[in-house]
This record gives structure tokens, C-alpha cells and sequence, in this order.
């Protein structure tokens, strides 16, 4: 198939164009390369899937350019055909959102529009769209279900994420444009964000310098590794959105609709207490960590914990990688690139 990825100098975005590009499918990546964050690890990555292309069956081309520009979203789908679309490219970031939520509707609104009417206009198969279980926000519910509310965000990002579930639903159900949004949990492991804590505690545990535990480390996260996570999002790529035969319109259910719509959390369903976390990282670093134990910011949702029952049964997912695993893979990672 032909797929464009868009956000692939990102995270999630690079592993998941590495991986379609390693089963021999034809990726177009589109990213801005912007400043959120060191692009000099965005170039990194774009050179490893450049090098990831020349061993491949499949096709690679990279376009540099702002989702929020709507010619270049208009040129890209005029050059280029999609079998599918997997959006990964956003405005990320919760306390980033707190000071800056212009960059959030520029990317996750404007950007996202731009997506949907060119997916509408070109008859694409299927978008896949990364959402977060940020939007839960005030939902202390259990593990967090699809099929539960999610309309009480705690920041700005998630409510842009939010925005974009119902989004897609509307071009669903007006253009019969196949969604599938994908609530993300903590997702970690090699070439992760800096700005995300497996990073910003390593980096400070290895220098000997204080880390920030927040909430007085009374948090628990679904950390996901990186592998698992895009496992998933292939699985869900091929299997277009298909309207809910049962879905009533008197009891709806927040998950699927009467159109071709899919909403599904993608995590661990194994939450991790944060000092337990903190503690294989020392482990695996050989280091102490300083600790400075601060209040919760504003925002921060305290605990997480993704009830994945309804994708296993749709698309076979199944996360295979352990928390002790996965930060071990990490570390050895994060040693390699950064030298330390």
C-alpha cells in the first residue's frame, strides 16, 4: 500500500513509517521539523529512516512542510494517491499547551481540518489519527474505556485531541470518510521526546543533578513501549472503520457510531507507579536519583489506565513488552545516541 505518515521526524511517527517501510510499503512522510523540541534528533531520525528506505521493497519520500499550510496538504494529495493516511503529527505536550495554545489550534485543529478534507476529496480508504488518554481529563473511572464519557478535559491539548474525535466523526458520517482515533498512553522507549520524563530523568540522574517528581510521585502511568504501540497502530491502519450495526442513537455509544467510526484506547492496561519507574531507571543506570518531590501541576491527570479489550478484539493487539524490558531497551538507547 501507499501510506503517508504524517508527523515521522516525530516519536511515534518515525517508528511507525520505520516499520510500514519494513514490511515493503510506499511511505510519504510529512513533518515541519519544527523547534518544539532538539530538531537536531528529528534529523536523526529522518536519517535512519533514509537509510531504512535503501534496505526496503517499499518507497520512500519525505515532504518538509506545515500541516497548518493548506496548499502544501493540497499538493502533497495532489502528487501522491493514499491507500491510507496514519496522522501522527501534532502540536504535543501538556504544560507546553498552558503557554503557547495558539501552536495547539494552528496544529491539532487547523492542521487536522486540512487532513480531513484531503482525505475526503482523494476517497482515502482509511485515517488512522493519534488522540491521547489525556482527554479522559476529570474521569477517575478505572481502567478508561471508550465506551465511557470523555468530555471534561484538564488542559488545552487534550481538549484540541478531544476536538479531533468529533472532527472525525462529523466527516464519517457526512463523507463516509473511514476514522479510527487512537487514544495513546505514556508511550516510551528509544528515540522518545526529550521533553518527556524517561529523558528529562535520565539525563538529570546521570549528571547528578535533582529530578522533578510531581505529585509527590504519587502518580501511576500505562507505560507502553514504543514497539507495541506501533504494532497497534499498523493493526488498526488495516482495518478501515466500519459503521457499528448496533449502535443506537437513543443509548450511543462514544465509541463507534452508526457511521465508519472507531475510537480504541492503545496502551499496557499495566499501569506503573512513578517511583517504581524511577527505580529501574536507577537500576539500569547504576545511579541514584536526587529527588525533588514537588505538588501537582496543573493539568496533570494522576493516575492512567487503558482498558485495551476493545482493540485486542478488533485488530489482535497484544503488548508483548514488559516495563523492565522496555526501560532497559531504552537506557541502552538512550547510552548509544547521546554518549553518555
Amino acid at each position: 500500500m501507499k501510506i503517508l505518515v504524517t508527523g515521522n521526524a516525530g516519536f511515534i511517527g518515525f517508528h511507525t513509517a520505520r516499520a510500514l517501510l519494513a514490511r515493503g510499503d510506499d511511505v510519504v512522510g510529512f513533518d515541519v521539523v519544527n523547534s518544539y523540541y532538539d530538531p537536531k534528533l528529528k534529523e536523526a531520525r529522518l536519517a535512519e529512516l533514509e537509510a531504512a528506505a535503501r534496505t526496503s521493497t517499499g518507497r520512500y519520500h519525505f515532504i518538509r512542510a506545515d500541516l497548518a499550510d493548506k496548499a502544501s496538504v493540497e499538493a502533497c494529495f495532489r502528487e501522491h494517491r493514499f491507500d491510507r493516511v496514519i496522522h501522527l503529527a501534532a502540536q504535543a505536550g501538556v504544560r507546553h499547551s498552558l503557554s503557547h495554545p495558539e501552536e495547539y489550534v494552528a496544529s491539532n485543529l487547523v492542521g487536522f481540518t486540512h487532513i480531513l478534507e484531503a482525505c475526503r476529496h482523494q476517497g482515502v480508504g482509511h485515517l488512522t489519527y493519534a488522540s491521547t488518554s489525556s482527554v479522559y481529563g476529570a474521569n477517575t473511572h478505572m481502567p478508561f474505556s471508550e465506551h465511557d464519557g470523555a468530555d471534561h478535559p484538564l488542559q488545552f491539548y487534550a481538549a484540541t485531541k478531544r476536538a479531533n474525535e468529533l472532527m472525525a466523526h462529523a466527516y464519517s458520517h457526512l463523507f463516509r470518510l473511514p476514522t479510527t482515533g487512537l487514544r495513546f498512553f505514556t508511550v516510551y522507549g528509544p528515540w522518545g521526546r526529550p521533553d518527556m520524563a524517561p529523558i528529562l530523568f535520565t539525563r538529570a540522574i546521570l549528571a547528578g543533578e535533582p529530578i522533578k517528581v510531581f505529585n509527590n510521585g504519587h502518580h501511576s502511568r500505562d507505560f507502553t513501549y514504543v514497539d507495541d504501540i506501533v504494532e497497534g497502530v499498523i493493526r488498526a491502519s488495516d482495518q478501515p472503520a466500519a459503521p457499528n450495526p448496533e449502535w443506537r442513537s437513543d443509548a450511543p455509544d462514544p465509541a463507534s457510531s452508526s457511521a465508519p467510526y472507531r475510537l480504541f484506547n492503545i496502551g499496557n492496561d499495566a499501569p506503573v507507579n512513578l517511583m517504581d519507574y524511577i527505580g529501574m531507571l536507577e537500576d539500569c543506570l547504576g545511579r541514584t536519583a536526587v529527588k525533588e518531590m514537588l505538588p501537582a501541576q496543573p493539568g496533570d491527570v494522576p493516575d492512567t489506565r487503558a482498558d485495551v479489550s476493545a482493540l485486542m478484539a478488533a485488530v489482535g493487539y497484544r503488548p508483548r513488552t514488559g516495563i523492565a524490558e522496555g526501560v532497559a531497551r531504552f537506557i541502552d538507547w538512550y547510552r548509544s545516541y547521546y554518549g553518555a
